[in-house]
């Protein structure tokens, strides 16, 4: 793990226009990149088009085109866990698959991923109910999507929304509550 302030450093370097610092920050926030898509490729069929590589790729390259203003690492990857999390959504309606089937299955609540018999049918699902989720609650929404999604620590959420980490706590078990009933009303 490398160490946050010089992350930060070239995050704000890359905002103020030096290229040499964008290509000095992805060997520093490779590892954590690799381990949010490998979490986000978790709810994903064997055999899935995107491999954890491509998905870190791709998302690295849209995150060249956002006119962002790095607040620091956990911003950063927050938006990265955002990106990636959108990119499979796009992926998985692209690809013109039913949102919803017969014949699903019991499942349990397991950090925020609904299993469906349809592929990509989850994630689609799970991309709707924190949609509907952040328009009555964004901040919520967001928690869930840096935790879960984005694989950041209470602190580290914390941080991004500036908040307390138990507020992050509360809005946490608040937000799996209310998506839990959501996710189970569709069916």
């Amino acid at each position: 793990m490398t160490d946050t302030a010089t992350v930060t450093r070239l995050l704000l370097a890359w905002c103020d226009g030096d290229v040499s610092a964008h290509d000095q920050l992805i060997p520093h926030v490779y590892e954590e990149l690799h381990r949010i898509a490998q979490r986000q490729m978790r709810s994903e069929q064997t055999g899935h088009t995107f491999q954890t590589t491509a998905l870190i790729h791709e998302a690295f390259m849209r995150m060249v085109d956002i006119e962002a203003h790095w607040n620091g690492r956990a911003h950063f990857l927050a938006v990265a866990a955002r990106v990636m999390r959108q990119i499979l959504v796009d992926h998985a309606r692209g690809r013109g698959r039913q949102k919803r089937g017969g014949g699903q299955i019991a499942v349990t609540f397991d950090e925020a991923l609904v299993i469906s018999t349809e592929p990509g049918s989850e994630l689609i699902e799970m991309d709707d109910a924190l949609k509907r989720l952040e328009a009555i609650d964004p901040r919520k929404a967001r928690a869930i999507e840096l935790h879960y999604f984005g694989g950041l620590t209470y602190d580290e959420v914390a941080t991004v929304l500036d908040i307390s980490a138990a507020t992050v706590d509360r809005d946490l078990r608040m937000a799996k509550a209310w998506l839990y009933r959501e996710l189970r009303s569709d069916w």
